[in-house]
């Protein structure tokens, strides 16, 4: 009797449960296939690489077997290609466009009082080509890592997530040693890392140490409430690997202070003070080239940390009109989300209690200088990564993240650089460059396949895509992402979309809700 090869065997029930799989997802999805042939399209790599086309990718078991270049561009004659087999799947993307899978650096898998379940925002970053998401503490460690592993499994439709838990959670913790043994149990539950929000520094520094000792990632959103003791330059020479936001940085670059211009009467529960003030905090800070500001950035950069600074997250500080009249608020917002977002003295980052001109132009002016710090940070070999923390401020999920690549492209990077950090940073972030990131032979097949060309117009990438002009004087919709493949399954992201839409519609039915503007009844 002959032996039974285990691989095979493998890959045989792998196969089956992902057939299972996909025939109970609505059609939403097919495959994932033996064979994957991807004919004809244009290359965006995510590593830096200007477009190449057309190319024929094939892809086997998941993983990326063949990059071939069969042609030129605008000539109808063309090379073979790799050879589609029996039980093969060929996509013809004769004039599309390429791209690894977009990394969502700051990810929340919804949320109980926005009412958003992982479903909900599961299909909302897929349809926007988000195959992988960094989850920065959520509801909580066992929750999110529930869902990591039946993501793996693709027993849901999910993007693969890292999930980093909240630094303490469950737990008080006053001791070093107290600290490096919660580090510890973290990592035998099996988190990707740690989300700080900032503690004493002997605290800060035990738990860094730890955590980097045993290999694992960290995050920080630099709290004010601890700030003042424990900058961004303290975390990252502890060990820290990125930094949220943009906290801490600004404080770094203090030069006559050590704590910010707080007005006698700030509360930090009062988020109009908070996110008021906060939007003074870089026009505290160094002037830009000077010796302070280019010290601090050099020894970031010389440390080797990431940046993911999330500016699609704040801008409704600088323009609260834009950010709640958002198009595609109607249509896909939950009716919980939206009221979530309203004003309100309770939901966090619902600080509009009287967020009026002077507070815009204030936000405005403070961009410009957090804006010109990332984009140098980049232009000196600085790791710049794209993250949304969507699900507050009036950012939806999925649209959130292109808005932040729209953003970074403000921010003086070239559409390519936009590119990279939405990919391979992203990637090289957590650690996992050597799988995804950048379309390369031997990396999994997380893709994006779109119809328009993304470098010539961003908007192209949103799930309501961008608005033309054709020839015959026609107002039409282009663009919206046609194809989102993770772990060699292939998405529709349109009906992805249509399916939120439904959801949405549902909810609005049930409740006989309608959305208005915040003050109208």
């Amino acid at each position: 009797m002959k032996k039974i090869n285990i691989v095979k065997l493998l890959c045989i029930i792998f196969f089956t449960v992902q057939f299972k799989f996909i025939n109970s997802q609505e059609n939403f999805s097919e495959g994932p296939y033996q064979q994957l042939i991807i004919r004809g399209v244009t290359l965006i790599n995510g590593n830096g690489a200007p477009p190449l086309g057309p190319i024929d990718i094939e892809v086997r078991n998941n993983v990326i077997t063949k990059i071939e270049t069969v042609g030129y561009p605008g000539i109808s004659k063309r090379k073979s290609g790799p050879l589609l087999e029996k039980n093969g799947k060929e996509i013809d993307c004769n004039g599309m466009y390429l791209l690894p899978g977009f990394i969502d650096m700051h990810g929340h898998i919804g949320g109980k009082y926005q009412g958003a379940e992982p479903d909900y925002v599961f299909k909302l970053w897929l349809s926007h080509g988000i195959t992988t998401i960094r989850e920065p503490s959520g509801r909580s460690a066992d929750f999110s890592l529930d869902l990591k592993k039946k993501s793996e499994e693709n027993t849901i439709i999910a993007p693969r997530i890292f999930s980093y838990t909240g630094f303490g959670s469950g737990e008080i913790i006053t001791k070093a040693d107290q600290a490096r043994e919660w580090v510890r149990k973290n990592a035998k539950k099996g988190a990707d890392g740690i989300k700080f929000f900032g503690a004493p520094p002997e605290i800060m520094k035990a738990a860094l140490d730890e955590n980097k000792k045993l290999g694992l990632k960290s995050a920080c959103h630099h709290a004010q409430l601890s700030v003042a003791r424990w900058n961004v330059l303290n975390s990252a020479r502890a060990g820290l690997t990125t930094m949220e936001h943009w906290y801490g940085l600004p404080e770094a670059l203090f030069t006559d202070k050590t704590i910010q211009n707080y007005p006698a009467n700030y509360n930090y529960q009062n988020e109009q003070h908070r996110f008021e003030e906060a939007g003074k905090l870089w026009s505290q800070a160094a002037l830009p080239y000077s010796d302070h500001w280019n010290n601090v950035m050099n020894e970031l950069i010389d440390l080797d940390f990431t940046i993911d600074p999330t500016f699609n997250i704040y801008e409704a500080s600088r323009d609260l009109h834009k950010a709640r009249r958002a198009e595609w608020h109607e249509e896909y917002t939950l009716p919980s989300l939206w009221r979530f977002y309203e004003p309100s003295k309770i939901s966090h980052g619902s600080y509009w209690h009287y967020w009026g001109t002077e507070q815009e132009v204030t936000w405005k002016n403070n961009y410009k200088l957090w804006m010109t710090f990332i984009n140098e940070f980049k232009n000196r070999g600085g790791r710049v990564t794209a993250g949304s923390d969507s699900g507050f401020i009036y950012q939806l999920y999925g649209f959130g993240f292109i808005r932040e690549l729209e953003l970074l492209r403000e921010a003086g990077f070239h559409p390519l650089e936009v590119i990279k950090a939405a990919t391979l940073n992203g990637a090289e972030a957590l650690g996992a460059d050597k799988l995804i990131g950048s379309v390369e032979v031997g990396k999994l097949a997380d893709l994006i396949i779109i119809e328009e060309n993304p470098l010539e117009n961003l908007k192209t990438l949103y799930g309501t895509g961008a608005i033309k002009l054709n020839d015959q004087n026609e107002i039409v919709r282009v663009g919206g992402v046609k194809f989102t493949i993770k772990d060699g399954i292939i998405y529709d992201s349109k009906k992805l979309l249509n399916n939120v839409k439904e959801m949405v519609l549902n909810a609005k039915k049930k409740e006989n809700f309608e959305i208005k503007q915040p003050g109208y009844n």
